[in-house]
């Protein structure tokens, strides 16, 4: 699978951003996250790509969802974002896709965002990156099992599932089937 460079670049700095902004050291961040300090550092320089369950790990520390990590969330409201203006990042382990279709805004707290699983994959975020965060999930294709609060949710096509975020979060595919759907974050 070809890595997406200008991708990477983007959350590396990103990541820098925000760690500085806190005046955290790399030690710091890592005592955080569980990460290494070597890690975080080739993250930081765009020399590796991160996975989702280490993006969700620093979206837990720093307090936001993983869209406005991997989406550099700027000043300037822009009403409309145009499909192929749309960034698009896939965790480089599992394949697993996101395209943040909301414009970018600083001033507004939803999001939308459209993810593809693969068959037999397993996403797991040890925490919410916010307490309470509000997901609605709304399920295009395939089978999906979500797993929120210690409960198991199987969702089939149609299907919509809503639910705030408080501990670790799971979402699977069977083995012979992916999944595509649409997450709403408020």
């Amino acid at each position: 699978m070809e890595r997406d460079t200008e991708i990477d670049r983007r959350i590396a700095q990103h990541l820098r951003r925000l760690r500085t902004e806190r005046g955290w050291s790399l030690d710091e961040l890592g005592r955080r996250t569980g990460i290494s300090r070597a890690s975080l550092s080739r993250l930081e320089n765009a020399e590796v790509s991160a996975t989702a369950g280490v993006l969700g790990r620093l979206c837990a520390a720093f307090e936001l969802p993983l869209s406005r990590l991997i989406h550099w969330a700027e000043d300037d409201f822009t009403p409309m974002l145009r499909a192929a203006d749309q960034p698009v990042w896939t965790d480089p382990d599992t394949g697993f896709q996101r395209r943040s279709v909301s414009p970018p805004a600083n001033g507004l707290a939803g999001e939308a965002l459209l993810c593809t699983l693969k068959p037999a994959t397993c996403l797991t975020y040890d925490q919410p990156p916010r307490q309470g965060l509000e997901h609605h999930l709304l399920l295009f294709e395939g089978q999906l099992f979500v797993t929120a609060d210690g409960q198991t949710h199987t969702l089939q096509s149609g299907d919509c599932l809503r639910y705030r975020l408080f501990g670790p979060s799971v979402f699977a595919t069977t083995a012979d089937r992916g999944a595509s759907y649409v997450l709403f974050l408020v």
